[in-house]
């Protein structure tokens, strides 16, 4: 991996890294969120600062498409409950069908705080950083600087969205929907800062229901 790559992939192989580490070790949460959130946080600021762009091209637009992949993101779960119980999405490949996570109902307000915060604002970045800002351009090309955001090429469109999908494990089905409409939105705004945006309001509004509805399994 060249160097122009890191201020790209290296929050985002931080994330993963204290993903990982979650659950491997009985740590406070009182501390570990808000330290987790802050050594992200000072990742950006030390590494992608100079890369991130919050210009906004579409700011209603964006707003819209995040209160859509969030629709979209809990319809589902709605219409047909139980559905990831289906071996589809609950295998040895991408785990188990998620279930509620009593324990977040027992966190301090700093830790469930910091989660949300987390959520809402630093993985949107990280992630909109690594996806669409590096790796669709770098599979059209390895010199991905010479590439303008937003450029379309449908295998990179195509893997891009289909790993996006991967990552979100038994939620690949809507993972991949979302994948392949925030690709969409990079190609037609052209703009880092509108997909930020789009992935922070769906992220804020899955808090939001979260919070409000005891659905801890979306966490």
């Amino acid at each position: 991996m060249n160097q122009p790559a890191f201020p790209y992939v290296i929050p985002f192989a931080a994330f993963f890294f204290f993903l990982a580490l979650e659950g491997q070790f009985k740590l406070d949460p009182a501390w570990e969120y808000p330290l987790r959130a802050l050594l992200l946080a000072a990742i950006l600021w030390v590494f992608s600062r100079h890369v991130i762009s919050f210009r906004l091209a579409r700011p209603a637009g964006s707003f819209l498409l995040g209160v859509a992949v969030f629709v979209l993101w809990v319809g589902p779960d709605l219409i047909a409950p139980g559905y990831r119980q289906h071996w589809l999405f609950s295998n040895s490949i991408l785990g188990a069908a998620p279930t509620p996570q009593d324990g977040y109902q027992t966190l301090s307000a700093v830790a469930l705080w910091s989660r949300v915060i987390r959520a809402v604002v630093l993985v949107p970045i990280i992630e909109e950083l690594f996806w669409r800002a590096w790796l669709m351009r770098w599979l059209i090309k390895p010199d991905f600087q010479s590439i303008p955001l937003g450029a379309y090429a449908p295998q990179a469109f195509a893997i891009t969205a289909a790993l996006f999908a991967i990552e979100h494990g038994g939620f690949w089905l809507v993972g991949l929907i979302a994948g392949i409409l925030y690709n969409w939105w990079m190609v037609r705004t052209r703009s880092l800062g509108d997909c930020i945006l789009a992935h922070g309001v769906t992220n804020a509004l899955l808090c939001g229901y979260v919070l409000a509805a005891g659905k801890w399994e979306y966490w």
